[in-house]
């Protein structure tokens, strides 16, 4: 529900020269998830997957570990004055004996497009206890066969090639084939519908895959792999330093700048048959 990009008017300027013309823009607009009617979390977001992008979150809040955990995601009717649906909250229902989320891992109000660990109510829950140890995943693939998703997730994203303003997140397997593909204003969201897919579908934990991501690899996005079961992360940017600890503690292997044929290696080279230093 609800469109991924948008037109506007733009005063265009090349050599000095004047133009107006039409252009197309990523929409962002807030999502507010509801568990049980008791709001939780509002994020900024681009419309689409966002029933992906729900049970995505809760997977890396701890919350839902399989798709029998969800009994229900809806839209919530009546979100306008006028009684309207702007499609911009949804609830959650848990299945029963699921426990809700914890009072800890609650938003203060909203998070950012671009950050979604903005509002936690405690630093202490940040460091989500992962569900499945990733230290001993099997996983094991090739520089070469890494240095071909960058182009392989740019060739996917639909979005980006008309408005260039989407992150994009895509799930791969051991021989470099594109499982899954989602774009969204925020990497953070990005990653919780690629993650919310393979709830949904059944496919957790998400052990023998890697995560690709467009952007940096912080913190969060190093937790959000671990919470799903994903051995390895690759980013075409940096990581933060935060990111490479906890990657180093979780035994995740974690990849930045992979740009071509390059790439560091920050944490367990040995899943791309390298050696340390």
């Amino acid at each position: 529900m609800g469109r991924m990009t948008s037109r506007r008017r733009v005063l265009r300027v090349r050599d000095g020269v004047q133009t107006a013309r039409p252009d197309t823009l990523t929409v962002e607009e807030p999502l507010e998830i509801r568990v049980a009617g008791k709001a939780l979390s509002i994020t900024m977001r681009t419309p689409g997957d966002d029933f992906d992008l729900a049970a995505g979150f809760l997977v890396g809040e701890g919350v839902v570990r399989a798709a029998a955990d969800l009994h229900s995601i809806r839209y919530c009717a009546g979100a306008t004055a006028d009684g309207g649906n702007t499609y911009n909250v949804l609830d959650v229902v848990l299945a029963a004996g699921v426990a809700p989320p914890d009072a800890s891992v609650e938003r203060n109000f909203y998070t950012t497009s671009s950050c979604g660990l903005c509002g936690k109510a405690s630093l202490d829950a940040v460091r989500t206890t992962v569900t499945w140890p990733i230290e001993d995943d099997p996983f094991g693939t090739d520089p070469g066969t890494l240095a071909r998703m960058p182009d392989e997730l740019r060739a996917a994203q639909r979005v980006f090639d008309r408005t260039g303003g989407l992150h994009a997140a895509g799930l791969f397997d051991a021989d470099g084939k594109l499982l899954c593909l989602r774009e969204d204003v925020g990497r953070h969201n990005a990653v919780d519908k690629v993650v919310g897919w393979a709830t949904r579908d059944g496919r957790l934990p998400l052990s023998g895959t890697a995560l690709m991501v467009s952007g940096r690899a912080s913190f969060e996005l190093v937790q959000k792999a671990a919470m799903a079961g994903i051995p390895l992360l690759a980013a075409v940017s940096a990581p933060s330093s935060l990111a490479v600890d906890l990657a180093g503690e979780l035994g995740l292997t974690l990849v930045g700048f992979l740009r071509g044929t390059s790439m560091n290696v920050y944490t367990r080279p040995d899943r791309l048959g390298l050696q340390p230093n």
